[in-house]
């Protein structure tokens, strides 16, 4: 006769090592179904964010006319308050100054105004269809059609690109081989713009803004309505609307506000300092890339391969970097005769050096001579 001994000491224990027994199988059994030699961190990221990326393929195209829409008409509203409130505050301050402001105001929104008309409706550059090129070094494997070396494949355009950097909505256009240097200028002329405003427009933000009253008691005076102002002072007020007043020098006069007007300056104010720090940052960015003769996707490339190689001991070199000072004349196009002056300082609608399907590099000789 078998006699049968209970333990309920051992029953707690029994159940943990029944629990993690089936969740290490129901683990190895996940990682066997769905194992890739391919899945790391990266990888993972991508899939989450696939979702994104079909939102971005599918409707970034088909919205890109309104982020147009959106520029230019947020630039014409910059432009027609700058007129309204700007010009005749510095036409009464001062003519001379008034007229040199204009002058310098015009010539930024002059190129602006190019700089994005060329950025938009110049292709990026497409490498020739249905042709054999001779200087591809790979095989789309989107478009199956042959890649020549710094050309890359945009999922919203559906082609490849010459020297693609990215895809830009604010254009509804690729930034590649022929209009990198209208995307990067309208840049720099539209930063140098909103600060030219925030400069010329410091005195009158400041005015209506900060010195503007408020919560402030309207007493009467002699029949007439009265505002009182951070001084003290009674101003009277002889219009139906209600009007702020703002400080405007040092002799105690005042200049009445409107409502419009006020809400205007604010909407200045935000817009301005908005575009500055977004436009201003992202300068700064490509101008370090520019630096270094790569594009945005060149540069993840390189920090990949420079990684990549670190960890063999060996260093990894950029074939387009001939050095500051040449990547910047290769980018702005500054040879055979042209000078910063005329081609930079001024629109200038010169096409950028060589064809887009072959590229000189750090390793040909004579280097030192191109340009």
């Amino acid at each position: 006769m078998v006699t049968i001994h209970w333990s309920f000491r051992r029953i707690p224990q029994s159940i943990y090592r029944f629990v993690k027994s089936f969740c290490q199988k129901c683990r190895i059994t996940f990682r066997s179904l769905t194992y890739t030699h391919f899945m790391d961190q990266s990888y993972a990221a991508d899939v989450c964010m696939e979702p994104m990326f079909w939102f971005v393929d599918n409707f970034t195209y088909a919205i890109g006319p309104l982020f147009v829409v959106a520029v230019v008409g947020l630039t014409a509203s910059v432009v027609l308050i700058a007129y309204w409130i700007g010009l005749p505050y510095w036409w009464n301050r001062n003519v001379y100054v008034c007229v040199v402001l204009i002058i310098i105001g015009h010539w930024l929104l002059m190129n602006i105004c190019f700089h994005y008309y060329m950025a938009v409706v110049t292709p990026p550059g497409f490498p020739p269809q249905g042709e054999l090129i001779t200087e591809a070094v790979s095989i789309c494997k989107k478009c199956i059609s042959p890649k020549p070396p710094r050309t890359h494949h945009c999922s919203v355009c559906n082609r490849c690109i010459l020297k693609m950097d990215h895809h830009c909505p604010w254009l509804n256009n690729c930034v590649g081989y022929r209009n990198h240097r209208y995307f990067f200028l309208y840049m720099v002329y539209m930063v140098l713009g909103v600060f030219f405003v925030m400069i010329c427009g410091f005195d009158i933000a400041y005015a209506a803004i900060m010195l503007a009253p408020t919560d402030l008691d309207e007493p009467e005076l002699e029949g007439h309505s009265v505002k009182i102002n951070k001084t003290g002072a009674l101003i009277p007020v002889t219009d139906v609307q209600y009007l702020d007043t703002a400080l405007l020098d040092d002799d105690q006069s005042f200049e009445h506000i409107s409502p419009w007007r006020r809400r205007a300056i604010i909407y200045m104010t935000l817009i301005n300092t908005g575009v500055f720090v977004a436009l201003g940052v992202l300068s700064l960015w490509h101008s370090q890339l520019i630096g270094k003769g790569e594009t945005s996707i060149e540069a993840n490339i390189n920090k990949a391969e420079t990684s990549r190689l670190a960890e063999l001991g060996r260093i990894y070199v950029n074939p387009y970097n001939f050095g500051t000072k040449k990547n910047w004349r290769i980018f702005l196009g500054l040879v055979q005769g042209r000078t910063f002056f005329k081609n930079v300082i001024f629109p200038s609608a010169h096409e950028p050096i060589g064809d887009g399907l072959t590229w000189h590099t750090i390793h040909d000789e004579n280097i030192d001579e191109w340009p």
